[in-house]
């Protein structure tokens, strides 16, 4: 049987906020996940999903570059 954790404790074991597990967990990036009505449960041995995120920087002209 599997042990599962819940978004606030997978969040703070991750470094993250809960909105972005959340997310994570909606766009089922997380292996295992399950959802019992409007919670979700992680598998305690789940790893972080790489951030796919893109980042924007401005350059010193001031032109955004992703």
């Amino acid at each position: 049987m599997l042990d599962y954790i819940s978004v606030k404790e997978a969040a703070e074991k991750w470094g993250i906020s809960e909105r972005r597990v959340q997310k994570l967990c909606e766009e089922n990036r997380i292996e295992g996940i399950v959802r019992f009505g409007h919670t979700w449960m992680i598998p305690r041995e789940a790893k972080k999903p790489a951030d796919q995120r893109r980042i924007r920087r401005k350059d010193k002209g001031g032109n955004l570059h992703v």
